[in-house]
């Protein structure tokens, strides 16, 4: 309120906005724009409306998977606490793959392509249409890391909201999701359950809408997206179905346009090396998703940080596993939720000094004293940092001849630390897959399918289905898979993937023959094809590209040939642009 001679006056929206220049002015102020004005007004805007900053609420809304079916509801919460916070808000949608519906066919080709199309998609009307700040509401593996790599390359106040895990199902009396079903066909093809015990299980374990209910990739992302400062801490486990979702995204259209009236912090302010190191130590800490070694350089590169698969693995060597999550563990983000969420880990990392606690978190406090709110650590679901799991985190980075760039294994819940294992060579996922069921694998086989990189793939495919079966199989510390492509969040067993550099790319792994002899030593960390020097410069010499499988069609026109033409190496996020870029900073006319 002001005074006006006698009496209290209220301000409009328009008059109190009136001092401030904001980037959508260039769209909507003046003369010039009268059109666009009379557009505005098409839409149902008034005056205070059109004077007010222009929100970005983009999401992933779509009948594609479980994991988007419901984000409308959740976008028109935050919607309102926009509107309540003093923004116009501005809806606007983009694409979503569902990596469990793409996987095991041609499909999950385009999964990780995805990434960089829905990034590159929110950067397109948000530049296009001058909006002064962001808020993302995602709910897949490839749009959490994408949306975040699109609101660090903006650099406009913006806010991250997870739509939410899915709720467990039962069966027979225990908890029953997504990984249960791929494992128990895995039993199925070993003899070990029935087809009826197989449909069973899958009518009973995705009982409502949400991402997948484990630490899988969604959730490691959405738990990276608390870690950086992008979501409100303690969003992203609340499950989608929970009516305390709508409150949360609420509460973020508020807090979003708190960051528009400070102008701080930006996304560039969340982002350092200091705490995109804090994620690293929290994936580590929860033995979360292998492919947080592939996103979090890729969101890195989006504000021009040098932060590859040799920075991640320094942290995730020295940070303990301190949680029970599944796929290593029994519990579900569900049960982390109950006990105080991702906060309750961070605050357990803090106490070991795992963490940089002066990192800004979305309301500008610092996260050493955001996290004194939260509660210790349950002793169950997650344990005091004094008494971790392990001492080492629950994933790690390896090394050898075989991928002098890195490959990613995920550690946690395995119980040996060596193999030694001969050969067994797969040109694709299908042909490995085929062999799988035929029966081909035995006990002490080092499983090799190549040519599944981000240019070989193309796409970079995950092999879950591969790694599934024979883990229901009874085979998943008995043999090894070594792959250049990556695997699933819910991927469980003595999985090696993301090999660096890749087959088509001229890596080694282009060069194993049938019966050649590997170990993986996780002590060492490292990963070596025992044949000799001599014996791979002959084989590299007699090497020559072959087209596999019909996969060749796929880079020969459309998305993919694009990408092919951009993609880099995964040890460095499977990018495909420079990085760095930045909003312009030019406001007026």
């Amino acid at each position: 309120m002001i005074l006006r001679g006698n009496r209290e006056y209220k301000m409009t929206k328009q008059e109190k906005s009136s001092s401030r220049i904001y980037r959508s002015d260039k769209m909507k102020s003046g003369p010039i724009k009268a059109a666009a004005r009379a557009m505005l007004r098409g839409m149902g805007l008034d005056d205070d409306d059109i004077a007010q900053p222009f929100v970005g609420v983009v999401s992933t809304q779509g009948e594609m998977s479980p994991c988007n079916v419901r984000l409308k509801d959740i976008a028109q919460h935050a919607v309102r606490g926009v509107y309540k916070g003093g923004g116009t808000p501005r809806e606007f949608s983009t694409i979503s793959v569902s990596d469990g519906l793409v996987n095991g066919h041609s499909g999950m080709h385009f999964s990780l392509m995805s990434r960089e199309i829905i990034a590159d998609s929110i950067e397109v009307v948000m530049r296009a249409h001058q909006y002064d700040a962001l808020l993302c509401i995602g709910a897949c593996d490839k749009n959490f890391p994408a949306m975040m790599m699109a609101l660090g390359r903006l650099n406009v106040p913006g806010v991250f909201l997870n739509g939410g895990p899915a709720i467990p199902g039962r069966h027979e009396g225990n908890k029953v999701e997504i990984k249960t079903v791929a494992e128990y066909t895995g039993k199925m093809f070993a003899g070990d359950a029935s087809a009826e015990e197989l449909e069973s299980v899958s009518r009973k374990a995705w009982p409502a809408p949400g991402c997948c209910a484990g630490q899988f990739t969604a959730n490691t992302m959405g738990m990276i997206a608390e870690v950086l400062g992008l979501a409100p801490l303690g969003s992203s486990t609340i499950p989608a179905v929970y009516s305390e979702r709508q409150a949360m995204a609420r509460r973020a259209g508020r807090e979003l346009m708190r960051v528009v009236e400070a102008n701080y912090p930006l996304p560039r302010d969340l982002i350092t090396r200091e705490s995109l190191e804090n994620a690293c130590a929290a994936v580590s800490a929860t033995g979360g998703s292998t492919n947080s070694a592939l996103h979090i350089p890729a969101i890195a590169n989006e504000v021009g940080i040098p932060f590859t698969i040799e920075d991640v693995a320094a942290v995730f060597e020295r940070t303990p596993l301190i949680t029970h999550l599944s796929p290593s563990g029994p519990y579900l983000y569900a049960d982390l939720h109950e006990v105080g969420g991702v906060p309750v880990v961070l605050k357990e990392l803090l106490k070991g000094g795992y963490l940089h606690g002066n990192c800004p978190t979305l309301d500008g406090r610092p996260l050493a004293e955001v996290l004194e709110e939260y509660p210790d650590a349950d002793g169950e679901i997650v344990v005091p940092i004094s008494e971790p799991r392990t001492a080492g985190g629950g994933l790690s980075i390896l090394k050898g001849n075989l991928a002098p760039g890195g490959a990613v294994i995920k550690v946690a819940g395995l119980e040996r630390t060596e193999f030694n294992g001969k050969a067994r060579v797969y040109e694709s996922e299908e042909h490995c897959l085929q062999g799988v069921i035929a029966g081909e694998i035995e006990d002490g086989d080092a499983i090799i399918i190549r040519n599944e990189g981000p240019v070989g793939g193309p796409g970079m495919r995950e092999m879950v289905t591969v790694t599934a079966i024979l883990y229901g199989m009874g085979k998943g510390e008995t043999t090894a898979l070594i792959t250049d492509g990556r695997f699933s969040g819910a991927s469980r067993g003595f999985c090696v993937g993301y090999v660096t550099p890749e087959a088509a790319s001229g890596g080694l792994l282009a060069l194993i023959e049938q019966g050649d002899s590997i170990t993986i030593d996780l002590q060492k960390k490292s990963i070596q094809l025992d044949v000799s020097d001599e014996e791979l410069a002959q084989r590299r010499e007699q090497f020559q590209a072959q087209d596999r499988n019909g996969k060749a069609y796929m880079v020969k026109a459309g998305y993919a040939q694009k990408y092919v033409a951009s993609v880099g190496p995964a040890s460095h996020g499977a990018v495909t642009h420079s990085g760095n870029l930045e909003w312009p900073v030019e406001v007026s006319e």
